[in-house]
């Protein structure tokens, strides 16, 4: 028989109250009993969150539904009918030409200029890997640490297709000073002096906007920062020419999507913002701000845009965009 004084103690052990985490269980409640859909809108509670470590681990949550949402519009974007998804092929196209992912071999090429409208759901597919690296190594290491693998993850997926673009037009700009002159500098394949600060610059510029914003929304900015910055190239596709006498490389820039290209694009590009909160759409005002004025900075200089222009075109509507968000999150 166990005595009196040790079975007591026992059953104080048993039934003695777990402490919970509060922060954990405030996000918890909010993401399992929601209200309505708007609720999924307001994260004004994030103010009164502050993410806490114990023992190397971050709170971050992610809210589900919205994952849900972009996962099912996806597949409903890739199986949808010729009117919403004009060709299945032309996805896989864009996919092998804008990321370093694996694709079939049998794809027709020459429809690659037509693929390049799926650009936004090319975003999706780098920022949600971005994203997912962010979220695993915030668990380990510090935020700034985590957004700078984040930001190498993309670069390895691209290949660092659009950094290349940017580069080229920081040289190009940077150091020509006639058409002709500024043509022959982008097309050198070595990079310059001006190519190399402005990459340095432009990616500091990003890992101090990602590490300063609260962990539990970088996920979510990453993946619309990505969508809505593959946008603005096509505008530009489609209000300037090209201005090479000789197509780009795999001719993907020598096109002028129509209307109907630009609304599905623009609703690929546009849906990742049902992740953040309301305030926060009011960012893409910038990002169609600063290309309308990079574009007839082209246009001034040029006459047009070439490839580079548009892959610095995207990069920089992804700062832009990243500056926004951190300036309106001062209000939410």
């Amino acid at each position: 028989m166990i005595p009196n004084l040790h079975l007591r103690a026992i059953l104080l052990r048993i039934t003695k109250p777990v402490k919970l985490n509060p922060h954990l269980m405030q996000i918890s409640k909010r993401s399992i009993e929601p209200k309505s859909l708007s609720e999924f809108t307001d994260w004004t509670y994030l103010r009164e969150i502050k993410p806490e470590k114990e023992n190397g681990n971050s709170f971050i949550e992610i809210p589900s539904h919205f994952l849900m949402i972009i996962i099912t519009a996806f597949f409903w974007l890739i199986c949808s009918n010729d009117l919403a998804m004009p060709n299945a092929k032309r996805f896989l196209l864009a996919l092998s030409f804008y990321t370093r992912l694996p694709s079939p071999q049998n794809l027709d090429y020459q429809q690659l200029p037509q693929a390049s409208i799926y650009l936004p759901v090319i975003g999706w597919l780098v920022g949600g890997v971005c994203a997912l690296v962010f979220y695993l190594t915030d668990l380990l290491w510090p935020a700034m640490t985590a957004a700078i693998l984040a930001l190498i993850a993309g670069i390895l997926l691209t290949g660092a297709f659009h950094e290349d673009g940017f580069a080229d037009v920081c040289d190009g700009f940077g150091g020509g000073w006639g058409k002709q002159r500024i043509l022959e500098i982008m097309k050198d394949s070595q990079i310059g002096a001006y190519g190399a600060i402005g990459v340095c610059l432009l990616l500091l510029l990003k890992i101090s906007l990602l590490s300063a914003l609260p962990v539990v929304t970088v996920p979510l900015v990453l993946l619309t920062g990505h969508s809505i910055s593959r946008l603005p190239p096509l505008l530009l596709m489609q209000r300037y020419s090209y201005v090479r006498q000789e197509h780009s490389k795999g001719g993907a820039a020598v096109f002028k999507p129509g209307k109907q290209d630009l609304l599905f694009a623009g609703a690929c590009a546009l849906l990742p913002f049902l992740l953040l909160p309301v305030l926060c759409w009011l960012a893409v005002i910038p990002v169609f701000m600063a290309n309308w004025l990079l574009g007839r900075y082209f246009y001034r200089h040029i006459g047009g845009y070439t490839g580079d222009c548009l892959g610095a075109s995207q990069q920089v509507a992804e700062t832009v965009f990243y500056l926004g968000i951190s300036a309106l999150w001062t209000f939410i």
